[in-house]
């Protein structure tokens, strides 16, 4: 496997993780002091948990260009992963700004390294050159 893809995998890695937080947040999980600054602590209430949903199916499709981009999965993304997978890498630079930027302590503990992770594999996979699915 080379590097690229290897990085793409890393990416839909840590957006599952990320997603999966998030729809636990929908789900009731009482982690909002976690996310959005913390200004929900515990349980979100109902329209932030649709707003977790909607962030949580964002991030894998921005993972689904980012895997299109790579060539491991989605081939009939990838004309449009050329440009959209820089979209994928300003999102994550917002991310990671908000992220470090948060009053919360432990969102940024948390987030703040796992949106750099995201946005360097989203990086990688925007810089390296289009690789064909095998």
């Amino acid at each position: 496997m080379d590097a690229k893809r290897f990085t793409a995998i890393t990416h839909l890695v840590l957006s599952t993780g990320v997603a999966a937080f998030q729809v636990a947040l929908a789900a009731g999980a009482p982690w909002g002091s976690y996310a959005m600054g913390g200004a929900f602590p515990g349980q979100f209430p109902p329209s932030m948990r649709v707003a977790a949903l909607t962030q949580a199916v964002l991030l894998m499709l921005m993972t689904g260009v980012v895997l299109a981009r790579a060539g491991v999965a989605l081939a009939r993304w990838q004309a449009m992963s050329r440009w959209a997978v820089w979209l994928v890498v300003a999102f994550a630079v917002v991310s990671l700004v908000l992220n470090l930027a948060t009053p919360s302590a432990g969102e940024r503990m948390i987030w703040a390294p796992v949106t750099l992770f995201l946005l360097a594999c989203s990086l990688v996979v925007a810089l390296g050159r289009m690789r064909s699915r095998r």
